[in-house]
């Protein structure tokens, strides 16, 4: 319990400490107008009230991620709370943030238009390619997993079918209905409830002195099962994305930072819903091994429910939270996918629109760019889902280092000190071409199959490649604008 609270102590103080100096190098200021005010269309830029505005970001972020990614990624021991709390604080939140704020001062621009503005068209037309795909398995898998899920709780003849038509029809609502309507008046409660779900399960912990097994003390070893094929780096980084650090998370913050009515709010939104989401996150990986009895118990009982994270969490909530915490289940593995799913599709409206330059405020232009994202969504509902699953998880971290890069180009260009994003983007970097030479086949995701030293030598190459790419550029820059270390 000791290990816990001062895993939770330490995310706490990187918000307040380590947030501020990011904070301090992008240099917001609070007297400079946001999108929700210059470009206001009532549609998508509508300005709401911060504790609003969080509260959707964290809920578009999150969603079942850091519960499930928490889980499923604590079955490689210890070093899992380490990656939670250091990812969230030195990695995630930075990435968030910056991205987040570099979109708002771009007057809302999404995450293609950012990457195109600093690293150049040729990799804008990758990026959109590589954005659109990846919300595309976003919306397909998050209408399957809570529709199959419906079925099962509801009579026979609504099955699967039927809820995953309902979801669309949902999903097509929450995109063309101006901001502040469904999105606006439902997110602030899920997001509420998600938290209170999480609090719930850690004040039980504390309350009962409920025992966790950290392990810490035996070392930080593998503890996974298939440990054989399935080493700390990169499997376990990736496993615990949405707790740590996700790509997926800059595609998100355009929505908000045009909603954002102040600058000085930038920090509590972005920064704040990633550290709020480790917290999750951390609470939900403490409260895997405190019911299971352990590692080795945890990967039991996962193997017994065929590796089905949301049974873990629903025999939590009912045993620890009673009736209320059964409720609180249901909500977390079905209303937060669908929260995640729709925001998925809200995102790929923009995106495409910002691609073509067509303006959304008139509702036939809205219907025109989403009635393709739905075609589309529903020819990917037919591919099996696992392999859905297994490039969604890749695709989802390697987002993240073009959205780091990118930012580190934007800081450097500012005067700022990029190593805030230099050093998270060359990790990132190396994790994800380590993960995809070394993956097995039929494994996480169609991967090369490289031995593991072969997968991360080439991982340490790319990342250098990468980096000496961005210094000789850097040397190019005004003298004021290069350098590294100016705040």
């Amino acid at each position: 319990m000791i290990t816990f609270l001062i895993a939770l102590a330490t995310l706490i103080a990187g918000y307040f400490i380590y947030g501020s100096l990011v904070e301090r190098i992008f240099n917001t200021d609070p007297a400079s107008p946001t999108p929700a005010s210059t470009m206001a269309d009532g549609i998508d830029y509508v300005e709401m009230p911060t504790w609003k505005v969080f509260l959707i970001q964290f809920l578009n972020i999150a969603g079942v991620g850091p519960i499930f990614g928490a889980i499923m990624g604590v079955m490689y021991g210890p070093a899992a709370f380490i990656w939670i709390v250091l990812g969230t604080i030195f990695a995630g939140a930075v990435h968030d943030f910056i991205s987040g704020m570099i979109s708002l001062r771009m007057g809302g621009k999404s995450l293609p238009e950012i990457v195109g503005s600093e690293l150049g068209k040729k990799l804008k037309v990758i990026m959109s390619v590589f954005t659109c795909v990846l919300l595309l398995m976003v919306i397909a898998v998050f209408v399957r997993t809570p529709a199959n899920l419906l079925a099962t709780l509801t009579p026979e003849h609504l099955d699967a079918t039927f809820w995953a038509v309902c979801i669309f029809l949902y999903y097509i609502l929450a995109t063309l209905l101006p901001v502040d309507k469904l999105i606006g008046n439902l997110y602030p409660l899920f997001g509420f409830a998600l938290l209170f779900m999480a609090v719930g399960i850690m004040g039980y912990m504390i309350i009962n002195g409920v025992e966790i097994p950290g392990g810490f003390s035996d070392g930080l070893y593998n503890r996974h099962p298939s440990r054989e094929v399935a080493p700390l780096f990169p499997m376990m980084c990736i496993s615990i994305a949405c707790g740590a650090i996700s790509g997926f998370h800059a595609t998100q913050s355009p929505m908000m930072a045009r909603c954002l009515n102040n600058e000085r709010h930038g920090r509590k939104v972005f920064y704040g819903a990633m550290v709020s989401e480790g917290i999750v996150a951390l609470i939900w990986a403490a409260a895997a091994i405190a019911f299971t009895g352990g590692y080795d118990k945890l990967a039991s009982y996962m193997t017994d429910n065929g590796q089905d994270a949301g049974i873990l969490v629903h025999d939590v909530c009912v045993k620890w939270l009673g009736t209320f915490g059964g409720l609180l289940a249901v909500l977390g593995v079905i209303a937060a996918p669908i929260t995640t799913g729709d925001t998925a599709m809200r995102s790929l409206r923009l995106i495409v629109a910002d691609a073509i330059g067509m303006s959304q405020k008139q509702f036939v232009k809205r219907l025109l760019v989403t009635v393709p994202i739905i075609a589309i969504s529903f020819v990917l509902l037919r591919i099996n889902f696992d392999i859905l699953w297994r490039y969604f998880a890749w695709c989802n971290q390697t987002l993240s280092i073009f959205t780091l890069w990118a930012c580190s180009v934007y800081l450097a260009k500012a005067g700022r000190a990029y190593l805030i994003t230099m050093i998270p983007a060359m990790f990132m970097t190396a994790l994800c071409v380590t993960f995809i030479c070394y993956a097995p086949l039929g494994a996480y995701t169609e991967g090369i199959g490289l031995s593991i030293a072969y997968s991360e030598l080439a991982g340490i190459l790319a990342a250098l490649t990468c980096t000496a790419i961005f210094l000789r550029w850097q040397r190019t820059l005004p003298r004021k604008a290069g350098k590294i270390a100016g705040i």
